[in-house]
């Protein structure tokens, strides 16, 4: 079965709800009457969900207003975005680029202005990097903040429902009507602490637009950030291991998931020990960092965005999670934005900020955003 695929990002349209704002959802997110595929072609013969994932139950009693379903990475495992199966989005701003995965749907279909906002999921990065991809802002929570109740995979120990939009006023809407507060806009920011990780040039574009807002974050390091990566590169091939290998049966999950999924299977108690270890560690030195500078900024992604025929090899591009995917294993919330260009490829900047405050990253994002359009 092949599902109909807009380019755009949808691959199932329709209209639930009534309300003020527009939004779409991944296709990892149970929709009562609607099959949840998770752009898997052994997964194509699901049954139609009985009912709405709870945060989107929730979303349509506060007044939105759901467009439809949106392709992703196959099993939402993968950063490129790429899907022969259920289709690719195009990068609206940035055609030639990849939409960046795994929530490459609601990515595009919010860049394009096809909705007001969207959902997606990020276990490693995945809401993250495809808004840094496509040049909007993409929000995941503290994990366990949003209701997983009716998302694929069933259990995660890193996966969070995010938000994508393309201005810090939406994200603000879609917060308070899922019940998390958001704080008065804020005339001065907190202390920022910067890491920086990523190439010299785009460390440079990050810290230089800063400048121009009066802001000159103290530099500050993580050590760790890269044992972290790791360890959820480890977590995330065991769990999934656990929740896919059933579909590996015949050939109808693409080779290369497959393949990834499979490496899972060799994962053994030591080497989740030694993650666990890494997790509580790396965890508990972002708190500490964090009661001395209450937002830490880094680059979102280490380099710039490849083109799709670059990211022809999926394994080539996994690195592009490596400051992304340390914040699923600690489980603080992350808040990317856009902050400019080079060489024709989009710059985003992440914030991070202690556990259950994802209203102060959300005000921090209104602060920039007013600096912006003086």
């Amino acid at each position: 079965m092949q599902p109909v695929t807009e380019s755009n990002g949808y691959v199932e349209r329709f209209t639930l709800g009534e309300g003020d704002l527009c939004f779409a959802v991944k296709d990892t997110l149970d929709i009562a009457g609607y099959p949840t595929r998770a752009g898997c072609p052994a997964l194509a013969a699901n049954p139609a969900a009985p009912q709405h994932a709870e945060v989107v139950k929730t979303l349509l009693g506060q007044g939105c207003v759901l467009s439809g379903k949106t392709t992703l990475h196959e099993l939402a495992f993968g950063v490129t975005g790429i899907n022969p199966w259920s289709g690719t989005p195009v990068n609206p701003e940035f055609p030639d680029l990849i939409p960046g995965g795994s929530s490459s749907g609601s990515a595009a279909v919010v860049a394009a202005g096809e909705v007001d906002f969207a959902l997606g999921t990020d276990t490693g990065g995945s809401v993250r990097m495809p808004a840094a991809c496509c040049g909007i802002l993409g929000l995941k929570p503290t994990y366990g903040r949003l209701s997983r109740v009716g998302v694929m995979p069933a259990h995660s120990s890193l996966d969070c429902v995010g938000i994508f939009a393309r201005d810090a006023d939406v994200l603000r809407q879609v917060l308070t009507r899922l019940a998390i507060p958001v704080g008065a806009p804020l005339t001065t920011l907190p202390a920022i602490g910067f890491i920086p990780t990523a190439t010299r040039d785009i460390d440079a574009l990050l810290l230089n637009g800063l400048a121009q807002w009066g802001l000159r974050p103290q530099q500050v390091d993580l050590p760790l950030l890269g044992d972290a990566h790791r360890a959820g590169l480890t977590l995330i091939s065991h769990e999934n291991w656990q929740a896919f290998s059933p579909l590996l049966s015949d050939d109808r999950v693409s080779a290369d998931v497959a393949t990834r999924i499979r490496a899972g299977e060799s994962v053994d108690a030591d080497a989740l020990n030694t993650a666990e270890h890494i997790r509580q560690t790396f965890t508990a030195r972002v708190d500490a960092q964090l009661k001395t500078t209450p937002l830490l900024a880094l680059a979102t992604l280490p380099e710039l965005p490849p083109t799709l025929e670059e990211a022809k090899d999926p394994l080539s591009v996994v690195n592009l999670t490596r400051l992304v995917r340390p914040f699923n294993l600690s489980g603080h919330p992350a808040l990317t934005l856009p902050m400019g260009d080079l060489h024709g490829r989009p710059v985003a900047l992440q914030l991070i900020a202690a556990k259950g405050q994802e209203g102060l990253l959300v005000q921090a994002a209104e602060w920039l955003a007013e600096r912006r359009r003086r």
